[in-house]
Formats: C-alpha cells, sequence, structure tokens
C-alpha cells in the first residue's frame, strides 16, 4: 500500500512539474534527500524516481521560449569543465564498465541540477521555499532518528543512512551537518511561533544524531559548522557561552560508546581506523603522482589500490575527497573541484561584506551566514570522506550563485550604492530599474569613483 500511495504521488506531480520547473526542483530534492522511497519496501524502492522527475522538469523547461539553461558564471563553467575533464579520465582509464559509465552519468546529472538551480531560483520566495525543504528533508531524519536516540537513553547507533548518498553513516552525518544550519537559520528567521519552536526542537534532535552515527569526521564538522555559527552571531560572548553549556550536557549525557569512539581522536596512533586513512592518504598521493593529469580513472582508486600501496595491505577507499579527485581523475580536476569550493565560499564572504554595509541585519546576512557554515563543515568533513560527487555539495554550489543574483538585485531596487565586481547585476536588473544605481570603483590612489548607470547603458 505505501508503495502505491508513493507512485501515485509521483504521478501526480508529473504533469505539474512539466508545467512549472521550479516545482519539479523542489520535487527532486525532496526525493533526492528525504529518500521516501526508501521508506517504501515493494517496486517503489529500486525506482530511479529522481531521474524521471528531472527528465520531465527539463523537458517541461524547453518546451516553453526561455532564456537560459544555466545562469554563466566563472563556477558555472567550472562545472562544466570538471564534467568534461572527468568524462575523459574515464575514457582514458585502462578499465572500462558499466558501473563506470552509471556513475559518470550520475555525477553529470548531479551537476546538470546545480546548473538548472542557477537559473530557476529567481525570486528571494522561491529561494526560501527550496531551502525550507532541504532543511525539511534532513530535519526529518533528525526527528526520526534523535528521538530513537532519546528513548533508548542515547545508545542507539546509526550504522547507515536512508539510501543513496546518504547510505552511509559518515555520508549521513556529513550531509546532516550541512544541513544544521538551514534548520537554524530557519528557526531564527520564522515569525510564526508555532512554526519556528518546532523547527527549533529539531536542532538538538538532529545534533543528536550526528553523534549518534559515531562518526568522528561528522562529529567535527559539527563543531566547525556550530563555531562559525556562533561567531558569526551578534552576541559571541552568549554564543560561544551558550556552546560551551551545550557541550558540558552533551559529555554528560553521551553514551560510552559515542564517547570511547570520539575519544580516539587523541591518540591517532593507536587507532586502527585512523592509522589506515594516514595509509589511504599515502596510496592516492602515490597514484597522483605517477598519473598526474587524468588520474587512474573515475571511481577506479580500490581498483589500483594494490598497485600502490604496501604489499599486504587492506585495500581502502581515499577516505579524502580532495585526494580521490587527485588520485582517481587528475590535476586539472583538483583545481576545479577546489575552484569550486573556495571561490563559493570567497563570494559568501563577499556578499556578506557587501550586505553589511547597508544592513545592521537581513535576510541576505542570514543567507550568506547559513551557506558559509555549510560549506566549511563540507571542507573539514571532505577531509575524512571521499565526498567527490556528494549531491548536496553541488546543488549548495548553484544556490550560492543563485543567491548572489538575489541579493545584488534586491539591493539594486533598494537603490543602494554596491561594488562593481559582481556581472549578475548587469545581466539581470531590467533597464527600467537601472537609475539611481552607483557603482564604487576603486581608484590607484585608494580613493573611489561612483559610476551612474543610466537608462539603456549596458
Amino acid at each position: 500500500m505505501r508503495d502505491l500511495i508513493f507512485a501515485g504521488l509521483i504521478a501526480f506531480f508529473l504533469p505539474v512539474v512539466y508545467r512549472r520547473p521550479f516545482v519539479g526542483m523542489l520535487v527532486f530534492s525532496w526525493l533526492a534527500y528525504m529518500r521516501p522511497q526508501d521508506l517504501c519496501w515493494g517496486f517503489a524502492r529500486p525506482q530511479r524516481w529522481s531521474f524521471l522527475i528531472a527528465a520531465v522538469t527539463v523537458a517541461g523547461y524547453f518546451s516553453r521560449p526561455r532564456s537560459e539553461f544555466y545562469r554563466r558564471d566563472l563556477r558555472s563553467t567550472a562545472l562544466i569543465a570538471l564534467v568534461i575533464v572527468v568524462g575523459i579520465s574515464c575514457l582514458a582509464s585502462d578499465f572500462h564498465s558499466d558501473g563506470q559509465f552509471d556513475r559518470y552519468v550520475e555525477f553529470a546529472k548531479i551537476v546538470g541540477v546545480t546548473l538548472f538551480t542557477t537559473t530557476l531560483v529567481s525570486t528571494p520566495e522561491r529561494l526560501r521555499v527550496l531551502v525550507w525543504v532541504i532543511a525539511m528533508s534532513f530535519g526529518f531524519y533528525g526527528v526520526k532518528v534523535g528521538l530513537g536516540g532519546v528513548l533508548t537513553g542515547g545508545n542507539m547507533e546509526v550504522l547507515r543512512g536512508p539510501g543513496g548518498m546518504l547510505e552511509d553513516n559518515n555520508d549521513f552525518s556529513l550531509a546532516l551537518c550541512m544541513a544544521l544550519p538551514l534548520l537554524i537559520h530557519i528557526g531564527s528567521s520564522e515569525k510564526r511561533p508555532i512554526l519556528r519552536r518546532g523547527v527549533w526542537m529539531m536542532v538538538p534532535l538532529m545534533i543528536l544524531t550526528v553523534i549518534m552515527t559515531h562518526s568522528r569526521g561528522g562529529f567535527l564538522s559539527m563543531c566547525a559548522c556550530l563555531g562559525v555559527l556562533t561567531w558569526r552571531s551578534r552576541n559571541r560572548v552568549a554564543g560561544f557561552a551558550l556552546a560551551g553549556i551545550g557541550a558540558v550536557v552533551t559529555v554528560m549525557v553521551l553514551p560510552a560508546s559515542a564517547f570511547e569512539r570520539l575519544h580516539t581522536l587523541e591518540n591517532v596512533e593507536a587507532d586502527g581506523s585512523a592509522m589506515g586513512r594516514l595509509a589511504a592518504w599515502k596510496t592516492a598521493i602515490k597514484m597522483a603522482e605517477d598519473n598526474p593529469v587524468l588520474g587512474v580513472g573515475f571511481t577506479l582508486f580500490r581498483r589500483n589500490y594494490s598497485r600502490y600501496s604496501e604489499p599486504g595491505e587492506y585495500i581502502r577507499v581515499a577516505h579524502n575527497s580532495y585526494l580521490q579527485v587527485w588520485a582517481e581523475t587528475g590535476t586539472i580536476s583538483l583545481l576545479l573541484y577546489l575552484f569550486l569550493i573556495f571561490f563559493s565560499l570567497w563570494r559568501v564572504w563577499s556578499l556578506r561584506r557587501d550586505a553589511k554595509r547597508y544592513f545592521n541585519t537581513s535576510w541576505i546576512i542570514n543567507y550568506a551566514t547559513m551557506f558559509e557554515a555549510s560549506l566549511c563543515a563540507f571542507i573539514l568533513g571532505g577531509t575524512f570522506l571521499n565526498r567527490f560527487a556528494f549531491d548536496l555539495f553541488y546543488h549548495y554550489v548553484g544556490i550560492i550563485i543563485a543567491l548572489e543574483t538575489i541579493a545584488y538585485r534586491e539591493m539594486a531596487k533598494l537603490e543602494l550604492r554596491i561594488p562593481a565586481n559582481s556581472d549578475l547585476l548587469m545581466d539581470d536588473v531590467p533597464i527600467q530599474d537601472r537609475p539611481g544605481i552607483g557603482f564604487r570603483r576603486p581608484t590607484r590612489k585608494g580613493g573611489f569613483r561612483t559610476r551612474r548607470l543610466l537608462p539603456g547603458n549596458p
């Protein structure tokens, strides 16, 4: 019965997403992050529903005249280049299989959805709805698993996530850490008391779920995420005091198994898992040094592990996203990957700085802080997990591009003087809205000059 209900719901959505591609984006995000199909038990469970929704959404988008499939940006170009380089790496590898091709198609789909997001999320309302869908999708599992942990006194251990990219407990914990700032942002900005209280109740349950995954990388990512949010809060002293109280309470109620797992962070040499990661990192570096241009081939790290590891060593995964990219697909892919991460982080910092020139607080600043914390969680988590093709990270890149477009457009409508370092404003603000907008440009003497935009001025 559950499978029939879910299949009927998807059938209901198909004509809707064809006519309204943005609804298709929301349904795709719901299927990708909450994975309701994994809650079924029959024929609906193994089906590729997200691929079906994505195909119908794209078909509906191109069935009517549209401006562009993606917004032009350096990161969009880097994403396309990354797909091309990874594809060349697959072709140049000494081994080919259907599994490798399927993984590459899946990666290309992830990038395609990211590019599509940059143009579909075009208003503050759409941005807010998408953030809600992503946050509530992960919040569902935070509540579901967190309540189970409360009922068992914290002794419950999460050995796997719901499925897909979240199946591994380490990946599950990383995704929860990246979604945690979204929940905190919604809880702090929601004006309706019932919704605000409900969202705030999800936050400690999600934190408890991260702890119950027994993932040390997830725990460190959560600390980084909460640390950034506390540092960016308006009252840092109160924020760090509250964080300290929360840490003490967490240690007091932490189950013995989780505490012992986290305690191994103090003594790396005595922990076999940590030493295994170091061995995998050394092997990955050897692979990259021997194949610096295109790597050993996308998804072929484990297949080539024995060629570069010590004799008799256990075959492992890379346990590091950056070394995984370098070893499997080469130096060019690594540079593109690092560019996507740190340029997105830098643009979030720039957007926050520009907005703070005119606002003490605003939704723009809150969104910038939210995504800054999420990216910091991913950067730290990626150091311990091989998450090169992690859906959520790429989706965040697309959402950040859309956020910049919307934020600078909204500031322009308020006739604020904003920096000229964003081409987004020139492309997106209608001509009739351009009078009165000024661009502060630095001069060689250290001062600023203001350029006025007139109607029709490109």
